[in-house]
């Protein structure tokens, strides 16, 4: 037996657990995701992931611009769903929605929660150094984050991660992970847990004026944070080139031994002094351009030292 659901959710992140609650053979009532937006050169509407993929499906598609009306929680109570599932929908689920679905609503968050809770929980565990994230089936409430958790997976960050890379691992962990909560659910055994009330964390959204690279940190911290804004927003940082200061985004990078003033080209391969250490860029993109490793780079803009990055 299988459970009828409503699926929330707009971006790739989403995606997986749609598919594999579908492969796992439950009936999914209708989804839920945020209008197509115009986007592209010429501005067509671009339908989300989620609704792209529900579509192929055949799966019925609500586009609400809110949930916040009166004939809103009367027409997600129509679907007759047992539960909702809740993937980075993008909006807030007042509290006559979350009471709609007999058994509830269940988030699939990007953190080990109550460690960073909210918007970007990613690239904050990135650029915080962290050793470890993974994902959480959450049972919703009112607050930000903040409902009883039941089950959880890990992941390691390494260095070489990047926040792309990382949104990858979790939302193939993630699919796998909802399935067998809904599973769980179905069989009356899933078990939730209060979230602890120490070391809570708010992964804020990203502001784009906090993209600018500080050479005046050590390098693991300056890895770290270009990392985690890749590939978007993306880190980035001003290079002379041709007599002329250029914004140029740095997608990835290693850490290697080096020493110089901040900022400063160490090599002729795009090793970069920080206030402790170095690190080689490995890729990055011009304004306008497409990402490019650094050798290809180099070959139409070669730069050496003493050169100083800013």
């Amino acid at each position: 037996m299988s459970l009828r659901l409503i699926f929330m959710g707009t971006p790739d992140f989403a995606v997986p657990t749609l598919l594999d609650l579908v492969a796992h053979g439950h009936e999914i009532a209708a989804v839920y995701t945020r209008a197509a937006k115009p986007a592209g050169r010429g501005m067509k509407l671009q339908l989300s992931p989620v609704e792209v993929e529900a579509r192929r499906l055949g799966i019925p598609v609500f586009t609400p611009a809110t949930l916040k009306t009166l004939e809103a929680p009367v027409e997600f109570r129509a679907n007759d769903a047992d539960a909702a599932v809740v993937v980075a929908y993008g909006m807030i689920l007042p509290q006559a929605i979350l009471d709609a679905p007999r058994l509830g609503c269940f988030n699939l968050h990007a953190s080990l929660l109550p460690r960073w809770r909210g918007a970007a929980p990613i690239n904050r565990a990135i650029m915080a150094g962290d050793s470890e994230t993974g994902v959480m089936v959450m049972k919703m409430d009112a607050g930000l984050d903040t409902g009883d958790v039941a089950m959880a997976e890990r992941i390691a960050i390494t260095d070489a991660m990047t926040a792309a890379d990382l949104h990858d691992a979790l939302a193939r962990l993630g699919g796998d992970l909802m399935a067998r909560a809904i599973g769980a659910l179905e069989r009356g055994k899933l078990q939730l847990t209060r979230q602890s009330e120490e070391g809570v964390t708010y992964a804020a959204k990203i502001d784009k004026a906090e993209a600018r690279i500080d050479w005046n940190r050590p390098a693991h911290a300056v890895l770290r944070h270009i990392h985690g804004l890749s590939p978007f927003p993306g880190a980035w940082c001003e290079i002379p080139i041709d007599g002329e200061q250029v914004r140029v985004k740095i997608l990835r990078c290693a850490q290697v031994d080096g020493a110089g003033a901040p900022g400063q080209l160490l090599d002729d391969h795009l090793t970069v002094a920080c206030a402790g250490g170095a690190i080689r860029i490995l890729e990055l993109q011009r304004a306008s351009g497409k990402p490019m490793k650094a050798k290809d780079f180099l070959r139409g803009t070669p730069l050496k030292p003493p050169m100083r990055l800013s």
